[in-house]
């Protein structure tokens, strides 16, 4: 069933103007919100074709729930950046923030131009209510009035979206940074509105790494300079979160140098994978199995997946190129992640290039010899692993930039365990 299809099997249901739920129904799904639970969002807020609301309800920002249709709130301004997302086929330049009171804060998407900025004081009538990510968030739209705010709010927030990228998560909005550019590599993507040229690359600054995409190449994005991006905002790829700065941020050069932490945020794994994703962290735990797919493998020469006698899933019968790699997996007794070593580390770990795997390979006339050479020297011993780690439906997976055995002496693990154990 196609959009306007739900649509006007809602607004029937609903017994409301089919336009206005069609509108509603296009603006959660154009955030990735699942048809069905976009259309139950609907059922909440024009009351089930039961009982209509008379009116939004003054709230609390602490007090708002998914569960209300709209809502009337005074609140503070924290944070107010444009965007421009693709919108029922059309660009549209929305805002996008974060609104705060004394009892807490929420996000909100505003679709018609009310002028906000950071730092005001306003009273909001009449906000829609939709659930992001379990969360409420406010939608400001074209029935929704604002105006300034009567009495000064005293919120314990900072205005302005100043932010370290350890404090940025996925879904932050209007957020400006102070960083370094450790990397940056110009290239060419097929956009929604065909090939367009971006900049992607790794930022830094004495809390931590993110990666970046910029949008519209900025000449102030070069490695090694220091710049302040205002407006950017944090979206997930590939399970870790990732600043994004488009048209509508600001990049200007700073004359001081950031200085970039050297080292990498330690967590236990249980704690990682519950995070969703991490960026450039360090986990320890033990290596309890080399899974299959290890050691000597083939990968297509077009699109660089690993293929099976010769077989790549979008390209068909290929041939393969030789290649080393390392999945295994690591625990600490909190958790378990498979670690995926690439080339470099897969010859620290094997004690031989690429020509000594196939070498011994052909010898043993078995591909498989290599993986368990591999098995025979890592399997049992304590790792730190520092990479960056992603969760999908399919797993967690640590993509290792440096893999190093434990060499403390037992006995002073066993000091360090029995303290722990004591406290």
């Amino acid at each position: 069933m196609d959009l306007d299809s739900h649509a006007e099997e809602l607004a029937s249901a609903l017994g409301v103007d089919n336009e206005e739920v069609k509108s509603d129904l296009a603006n959660l799904v154009e955030y990735s919100v699942p048809i069905d639970e976009a259309k139950q969002s609907l059922r909440r807020k024009y009351g089930d074709g039961e009982s209509r609301s008379t009116g939004p309800t003054s709230k609390s920002i602490g007090d708002i729930s998914p569960n209300d249709g709209s809502v009337s709130v005074a609140c503070v301004v924290l944070t107010a950046g444009e965007r421009s997302i693709r919108y029922q086929g059309d660009d549209h330049v929305i805002v996008e923030g974060e609104l705060a009171d004394e009892t807490g804060t929420i996000d909100y998407t505003a679709w018609e131009d009310f002028g906000l900025e950071a730092g005001q004081t306003l009273t909001i009538g009449n906000a829609g209510v939709r659930e992001w990510d379990g969360e409420p968030e406010l939608n400001l739209g074209e029935h929704t009035s604002i105006s300034p705010g009567s009495d000064d709010i005293d919120v314990p927030y900072d205005v302005g979206g100043e932010a370290t990228l350890a404090d940025v998560e996925t879904g932050d909005r209007a957020v400006t940074l102070e960083v370094t550019v450790l990397e940056s590599e110009r290239r060419t993507i097929d956009g929604r509105d065909g090939e367009t040229e971006i900049l992607s690359g790794v930022l830094g600054d004495e809390s931590g790494r993110l990666p970046f995409t910029c949008w519209d190449p900025h000449p102030a994005i070069e490695p090694e300079a220091s710049i302040r991006v205002e407006n950017a905002y944090v979206r997930e790829f590939r399970g870790v979160p990732e600043v994004n700065v488009s048209e509508f941020s600001t990049v200007d050069p700073i004359d001081r140098s950031i200085e970039v932490g050297t080292d990498a945020r330690t967590m236990g794994i249980g704690e990682a994978v519950a995070s969703g994703g991490v960026y450039d962290v360090e986990l320890t735990g033990n290596l309890l199995e080399v899974r299959d797919g290890s050691g000597l493998i083939q990968r297509c020469p077009d699109c660089g997946r690993v293929i099976q006698k010769n077989q790549c899933r979008t390209h068909g019968d290929v041939d393969g190129v030789d290649d080393l790699r390392v999945k295994a997996i690591l625990d600490d007794g909190t958790g378990t992640v498979t670690v995926v070593l690439d080339d470099e580390l897969t010859e620290m770990v094997y004690g031989g290039d690429l020509d000594d795997a196939r070498e011994q390979a052909r010898d043993a006339m078995d591909q498989e010899v290599v993986a368990e050479t591999i098995r025979d020297r890592i399997v049992g011993r304590e790792y730190r692993v520092r990479g960056h780690l992603s969760v999908d439906e399919y797993g967690a997976n640590f993509d290792a930039i440096s893999f190093d055995e434990r060499d403390d002496e037992p006995a002073e693990l066993a000091t360090a365990f029995l303290t722990e154990v004591d406290a």
